[in-house]
């Protein structure tokens, strides 16, 4: 989900294994030359969602890599396929309230442009948190620190065989 920590776990993540880190907005953005924001406004969703697709398969297949996808994007079968058969997944779950207050203080988020940021954000956590919870694993982040995060992640990641 937007707004729960995805980018900062990871690159924390990947430094403790030695991985490479990868976070697909920033993919998109690059390979773009805008922001996710302005994709949204001069192309649309679905344009956003097809490159996001291709770039999620493609660097799914990369080895020794903490990948942050962005909140849509295990919403996606094929994505969510790759996923489960080549990786670890890992839900990192924050509460709704909690979402709100972190996502209120950001203009970056395009599903949630002009809208009631509480409406919104119940909405879409809503609709995903089914499809979140085929999630290998799910670790529950509200008011825990990044490095507690990144240790439960680990210690998870270990015990997985991995």
């Amino acid at each position: 989900m937007m707004g729960v920590g995805k980018s900062t776990i990871g690159k924390s993540l990947a430094q403790k294994l030695s991985y490479n880190f990868i976070d697909i907005d920033k993919l998109i953005e690059a390979k773009e030359g805008c922001s996710i924001n302005v994709i949204f406004k001069t192309k649309n969703e679905s344009y956003f969602r097809k490159i996001e697709q291709s770039l999620s398969l493609k660097q799914l297949k990369k080895e020794r890599s903490v990948i942050s996808l962005g909140g849509g994007a295990f919403m996606n079968k094929s994505i969510r396929r790759a996923v489960k058969d080549s990786s670890i997944s890992f839900w990192l779950d924050v509460e709704i309230n909690e979402l709100i207050k972190r996502l209120s203080r950001t203009k970056k988020r395009p599903l949630l442009q002009k809208k009631n940021i509480r409406e919104s954000v119940n909405k879409i956590y809503l609709e995903r948190k089914k499809t979140y919870s085929e999630a290998d694993f799910r670790i529950k982040c509200n008011f825990l620190k990044a490095n507690i995060i990144v240790d439960k992640v680990l210690e998870l990641y270990e015990k997985s065989g991995n």
